[in-house]
């Protein structure tokens, strides 16, 4: 099995030095990662393509070049850069873990992989593919891409999630091979590259001629996974109170739960029918419902919201920040809130033609 396994990574190696993709948080061959870069890059990684983090890395790097930089950041500042990458914890977990390090271990991050999962939005994977691709060391480094290349290399018919353990092992059979960090990306980028989803390129493949399941036909049906429920649909309403100026009424969510620490505008809770609005409609002016709904697809849930747009009437205070619609972008607007405004923002030029 050893012996296998060697001949497997170094298959892969030799097709990993000459086919390599070039990432900003990758090293150039030859270079010593930085672990803080190594760190930034998984965390923003996690539920993201590639495509959309690379841009947002570029934005953090630039701000904050090294973990005492970004550990010196306000939260807000942070959650700012964020907004539009979604799952906000992530960020909130990377300002909390940036202070970890920069004052409690001088700036340096741990090689121990038992040692990174202590640390907060660090999970198993997270943990391995840090002390791999940062440190070379062997670690079971498991992403969706690894997954599958590995399922397939081994006929692994059995479901996910129940087949998770499996493959760990099996990853990290072919990480411990001298080079960890090259191996587990070399996995990354042939599961991005070839070894596809729905339709495999085998021909090209370095691993065609040991790969179990191409030999068995059946590369395109692996891994199996377990048909997920249909994710349940909520509603709501959000309420997009404008001053004369054209200052829009905003507020901070609560630092725990869905978009935690994020700003928006206000609107009712998200349920499965959208009930009673008075007791959430932040003035006593009169509210019209904008056409349509804004969707959103969250990793649970589904979501349609209404909205309801008005005039402030300066008979009451309100609670929030004004903010006009051009300095938007200087705040912690999640993805869900930018789309409202881009709904509102349509309807107004549709009424105004």
């Amino acid at each position: 099995m050893r012996r296998t396994e060697h001949r497997h990574s170094q298959l892969l190696l030799d097709w990993y030095d000459r086919h390599l993709r070039a990432f900003p948080w990758r090293a150039p061959p030859g270079e010593k990662p930085d672990p803080y870069r190594v760190w930034l890059s998984e965390i923003m990684l996690q539920q993201t393509g590639t495509a959309s983090v690379t841009a947002y890395f570029n934005k953090f790097t630039a701000r904050w070049p090294d973990v005492h930089a970004l550990a010196g950041a306000s939260l807000d500042a942070v959650l700012t850069e964020w907004a539009g990458l979604g799952y906000y914890a992530r960020a909130r977990n990377l300002h909390a873990c940036a202070k970890i390090i920069s004052t409690g271990m001088a700036g340096n991050f741990p090689r121990d992989y038992a040692a990174l999962l202590k640390l907060p939005g660090i999970g198993p994977y997270s943990a391995a593919a840090i002390a791999a691709i940062a440190y070379d060391m062997p670690a079971p480094v498991l992403d969706g891409n690894i997954e599958r290349v590995v399922s397939r290399l081994h006929a692994v018919t059995a479901p996910l999630p129940g087949s998770k353990a499996e493959l760990r092992d099996l990853s990290l059979a072919l990480i411990d091979c001298g080079r960890p960090g090259d191996m587990a990306q070399a996995m990354m980028d042939l599961g991005a590259t070839l070894c596809s989803p729905r339709a495999p390129d085998c021909p090209r493949c370095p691993w065609q001629n040991s790969c179990a399941a191409h030999a068995r036909n059946i590369a395109g049906m692996l891994p199996v996974k377990q048909q997920k429920p249909q994710s349940p649909s909520h509603v709501g309403a959000i309420f997009w109170l404008a001053r004369k100026d054209g200052a829009v009424l905003l507020r901070r969510r609560p630092e725990k739960g869905l978009l935690g620490g994020m700003m928006e505008f206000p609107g009712t809770p998200w349920r499965k029918e959208l009930g009673d609005l008075d007791a959430y409609m932040p003035d006593s002016c009169k509210w019209r419902a904008l056409r349509g709904t804004v969707r959103h697809v969250f990793t649970h849930f589904r979501l349609d919201l209404v909205v309801y747009t008005g005039v402030h009437s300066g008979k009451q205070s309100v609670d929030g920040i004004w903010v006009k619609p051009e300095a938007f972008d200087e705040y912690a607007l999640p993805a869900l809130m930018r789309k409202v405004a881009e709904h509102v923002e349509m309807t107004q030029k549709e009424a105004a033609a």
